[in-house]
């Protein structure tokens, strides 16, 4: 049997990868042409795929910029994130190990790292440093990539995910002044910040309090059209000897709003039931198949949040607008005006909902089909 066209729960393969030629372009043209950017938009749409699929393409075609994709999302402190920054830069200037260990003296003044090698050196290369030394001179570390830079005459990207989570670091308002303080006098180093936390990354970016206030070019990335979804879907099927027609197609979209992710997931699902060709039986079976998946972490999210949260909730479900009006507060016993603020600001932060056109509505569309069939006993089905 062959494997499934559709990926989701990962970054997304290059041949998986659809249709975002115009962001991917400009994403392209501005890290190339030194300008850094950061990437905002809600969890699980294509922030990350986007990014490792530009720069695949980059290092395909341009040898002398080398890259760095580092993911933050388990980094815990300053001294892990400098270490692990330090060891991916050096070991992404080279493909030589014996350069990698002589990096110590040709790059470091202030501060020596303590370097090793394994059996295997590409996957064994660990460096750490003395702490004490490395909190006072932090800053060789943060311009260590502009000084490899220009000693070998190349260029960096480098693509940092998660970033927001530098903000849970002990001492992480200095921190944050330092890293911008460095970063931004680089000449030869182009940087890509983005997160799954949408309202966090906001913040960093577009607070003119903030350190990295104007930093660069900040690209607010957009679900993917349904007329580009469907001859993905389409392909995806015809390569591996099953059919699906295009009005079949666009259901899936459809139903998941253009949400990548799930998308991504339905299709699959669809897929891995169809025998030959897909009809409309096969999408309303995978969409039970997703949701039922989903469920533990439906329930789990319900469970966390206070009960005027979950009224407000549905309140947006069936498609409420005045959340403050006597008669909605009433109908849903959402409490007083001021619950309502902080309840709709926190889902808001969580990224459970979001404003559309001045409407709020569920930023997981599977959560909303859960949630519908939940506590209005509104079937998932196409019918």
């Amino acid at each position: 049997m062959k494997d499934s066209p559709f990926i989701y729960g990962t970054t997304v393969s290059v041949h998986s990868f659809t249709n975002r030629e115009a962001e991917s372009a400009k994403l392209r043209s501005n890290l190339l042409n030194g300008i850094n950017t950061t990437i905002i938009s809600p969890r699980r749409w294509g922030k990350s795929s986007l990014v490792e699929k530009v720069i695949h393409d980059i290092n395909k075609k341009d040898k002398k910029t080398k890259t760095v994709v580092i993911d933050l999302f388990a980094v815990s402190g300053e001294e892990e994130f400098l270490e692990i920054f330090t060891r991916e830069v050096i070991k992404s200037s080279t493909a030589k190990w014996q350069e990698w260990m002589s990096s110590g003296k040709d790059f470091f003044k202030k501060i020596i790292p303590k370097l090793s090698l394994g059996v295997d050196p590409n996957t064994d290369f660990s460096l750490s440093f003395d702490w004490q030394e490395l909190k006072k001179n932090s800053d060789e570390i943060l311009n260590l990539p502009e000084t490899i830079a220009k000693k070998k005459g190349i260029k960096f990207i480098i693509c940092l995910d998660e970033f927001q989570n530098l903000s849970s670091f002990y001492g992480y308002l200095n921190f944050e002044k330092k890293l911008r303080a460095s970063w931004q006098r680089h000449k030869n180093v182009t940087y890509c910040l983005y997160g799954s936390k949408r309202h966090m990354m906001t913040d960093i970016f577009n607070n003119p309090s903030k350190p990295f206030y104007r930093f660069g070019d900040i690209m607010l990335l957009n679900k993917i059209e349904t007329k580009k979804w469907v001859p993905f879907i389409c392909k995806g099927f015809a390569t591996t000897g099953k059919m699906i027609d295009e009005k079949t197609a666009a259901l899936i979209p459809l139903v998941m709003k253009n949400h990548s992710w799930y998308v991504q997931q339905l299709a699959h699902y669809t897929w891995n039931l169809t025998n030959k060709k897909a009809t409309k039986v096969e999408v309303d079976t995978a969409i039970k198949e997703l949701i039922n998946a989903n469920t533990p972490l439906y329930q789990k999210e319900t469970e966390t949040i206070s009960h005027t949260q979950l009224n407000l909730l549905k309140a947006v479900a069936k498609g409420e607008t005045q959340f403050t009006s006597a008669a909605v507060m009433h109908k849903y016993l959402l409490g007083t005006p001021r619950n309502v603020s902080k309840n709709k600001t926190l889902l808001i932060n969580n990224d459970v909902i979001h404003q559309v056109n001045n409407v709020f509505e569920f930023v997981d569309p599977a959560f909303e089909l859960w949630f519908n069939k939940q506590y209005f006993n509104k079937p998932y089905t196409l019918q």
